[in-house]
């Protein structure tokens, strides 16, 4: 058996990945990590990403620089330009990140899933009694990032970013294993709530979560990293325009984004629990009013308005 072998038969191990990635000084951690990261000595950052590629499933091909000055730099790496459009059609929303899809649906009354069965609440997640409104029974889909992936973010659609919301907490890891086991997770992490208002009026929130070795999230449009010695809960009113695809800020390092859409909107065909899905490919669409149809893919194919 390869080493990787052995590293992803030990990773099904659950009650020792989450001993491992759980029951640690997991702020201490992340504090040293976000510090070993930086380090631009040229031994360091190559076993660094050495280590990284021979825990993961690491892919360097897609990166816009062939070499990095350190650990950070990779994790927060750039693609070539052009691997990630964001489809053109006018309906779409669009995938803000690459990602896992994993707990989707329909927002109940105030109550949505971190996984079948572990309810968390919005009141819990957003902290904002207004926004809480805008979203009841909406929409959520829940998209894991990997420690290998691209860790960027991109607009999901037209519109202006009218306010961050950035709340304290833990960092608690985000994987399948620790969601069963630690209740209402994504509201005990850190996290940014980024409210965004479309041109047609309807509130589309993204959540990016912070986890273990994640404590830290840039906003371009903030010129911001929040991070844990950003003092929350914190808000920053801001005015800021987006264009669907445009990069908003990136994760340290793998985490999750909780997306928030109203009622009306449907997701697509290809969101799929367990799936990999890309920046800028299908998520959501909003469908014509009154229309039996909307159009999700970007050949034009139609397919049924109810899909959920």
């Amino acid at each position: 058996m390869t080493i990787k072998g052995l590293i992803a038969v030990l990773s099904q191990q659950e009650d020792l990945n989450f001993l491992l990635t759980n029951r640690v000084p997991r702020a201490a951690l992340t504090r040293f990590m976000g510090w070993f990261s930086k380090i631009e000595q040229p031994l360091i950052r190559d076993l660094s990403i050495a280590c990284w590629r021979l825990f993961s499933d690491l892919d360097l091909s897609e990166a816009h620089k062939t070499s990095f000055m350190s650990l950070h730099d990779c994790f927060t790496r750039e693609l070539k330009p052009g691997l990630r459009p964001p489809d053109p059609n006018p309906s779409i929303v669009v995938s803000p990140c690459d990602g896992i899809i994993g707990a989707f649906g329909a927002i109940a009354d105030t109550e949505l899933f971190q996984i079948k069965g572990a309810a968390y609440s919005l009141q819990d997640l957003l902290g904002d009694p207004a926004l809480v409104d805008a979203h009841h029974n909406g929409r959520f889909i829940t998209l894991r990032l990997t420690s290998s992936m691209y860790h960027r973010f991109h607009a999901p659609y037209d519109g202006r970013i009218e306010q961050v919301n950035f709340i304290s907490g833990d960092t608690w890891n985000v994987n399948p294993i620790a969601l069963k086991r630690i209740e209402k997770l994504f509201c005990k992490n850190e996290r940014a709530v980024i409210r965004t208002r479309l041109p047609t009026g309807e509130t589309l929130s993204l959540v990016p979560v912070a986890a273990i070795l994640v404590a830290s999230i840039r906003l371009h449009f903030l010129d911001l990293v929040l991070n844990a010695e950003t003092r929350g809960p914190a808000v920053f009113p801001c005015d800021a325009s987006m264009r669907k695809g445009d990069e908003l800020g990136w994760f340290e390092h793998g985490s999750t984004i909780i997306v928030l859409a109203p009622d009306h909107f449907e997701f697509c065909d290809n969101v799929l629990e367990s799936a990999r899905i890309c920046a800028g490919q299908p998520l959501m669409r909003k469908p014509a009013c009154g229309s039996l149809f909307a159009t999700c893919q970007s050949d034009g194919t139609k397919t049924p308005a109810s899909h959920l």
